[in-house]
């Protein structure tokens, strides 16, 4: 499956705003198009769009304006639209994605969600009064991983080294993961990685962006997803029915994950994985975290960031010795 351009994955979110707004944003040029990460809707405030290297508004006319005063102005109208094609006129169906505070669209796109919480017995019921909408552009960059595959592959034991890749949010931790694993699942001749069964939990459908459980993103031709699956339980049903080699799965973080991950290690195949955080301090600072490095299996970690670009390697460590390799790569 070839990978969709930067243009057509904006394109793919526009049917989930209302006619005007789809109309504003599709007459954007391509070069703007191509830059953007996000679309910002706010009840009574200016349209925003996130782009590579800042952001900016759109006014009544089309045009980009740095002077919020120009900008359009979102509407009640615009977020009750927009929630109604997201749901498809059925915001009870996407409860539980409500109270995660985010829904997830076709194609893997984010819908991050804020309004007014409705809380029962200490914990969150759902959201009303949707007050802003931030429509996360997800995105595939074929070969992203290209420059990092001979730092994962342990090939003189022919195998995937257990990986954790960690940044603060909007770094590139999804795209990037994507890219390892549709290579993984592929092969790479050039370093000598032949293709591997590589099984996906995708709780929340970004990685391979399933439609009817068929990923609409190029994860690999050996790669089988388990879509909408909580991560802990997705782990056990992969090792135990499929077979696969290497197990990936996005953000994981609770206890109950890292109790999966350990049966996994324990059957020998391989792991890649992501969190949020943006120093080792800050993840060993988890409980969960912290006796997940205190197992000394995870072998690498990728830390992300910006300084190049979406999804530049800012360090690799060695996960054994928590010490740095000194590489840094685009």
């Amino acid at each position: 499956m070839p990978a969709a351009s930067p243009g057509a994955a904006v394109h793919e979110v526009l049917p989930v705003l209302p006619g005007h707004l789809r109309n504003l944003i599709a007459g954007l040029p391509p070069a703007v198009l191509n830059r953007l990460e996000e679309i910002r809707l706010r009840r009574d405030r200016p349209l925003m769009l996130g782009l590579t290297g800042g952001d900016a508004f759109i006014a009544p006319d089309g045009k980009l304006v740095k002077n919020p005063r120009a900008a359009y102005l979102v509407s009640a109208c615009d977020l009750e639209q927009s929630m109604q094609l997201i749901s498809g006129s059925s915001l009870y169906a996407l409860e539980e994605e409500l109270r995660n505070g985010y829904i997830t669209v076709s194609g893997g796109h984010r819908v991050g969600l804020a309004g007014r919480a409705v809380v029962e017995g200490g914990r969150i019921k759902t959201l009303k009064q949707i007050a802003a909408l931030n429509i996360r552009i997800s995105r595939e960059i074929a070969g992203l991983a290209t420059p990092l595959m001979p730092h994962l592959f342990d090939r003189g034991m022919g195998r995937i080294y257990h990986t954790l890749i960690f940044s603060p949010p909007g770094c590139g931790k999804t795209t990037l993961l994507r890219d390892i694993i549709r290579q993984i699942s592929n092969g790479v001749p050039e370093i000598g990685l032949p293709g591997m069964t590589v099984g996906v939990v995708d709780e929340r459908s970004e990685l391979a962006g399933c439609h009817r459980g068929v990923p609409q993103r190029d994860v690999g031709v050996r790669t089988d997803v388990l879509d909408g699956c909580p991560k802990a339980e997705g782990m056990i049903m992969l090792l135990r029915s499929m077979a696969p080699r290497v197990i990936a799965t996005d953000e994981i973080g609770r206890k109950e994950d890292v109790a999966a991950l350990e049966e996994v290690f324990n059957a020998g195949v391989g792991v890649l994985v992501t969190v949020h955080g943006s120093s080792l301090n800050e993840l060993t600072a988890r409980p969960a975290l912290n006796y997940l490095f205190s197992l000394k299996v995870i072998q690498r970690l990728i830390l992300l960031g910006r300084s190049r670009g979406v999804g530049s390697v800012e360090d690799i460590i060695d996960g054994r010795t928590m010490h740095s390799l000194g590489v840094r790569l685009c």
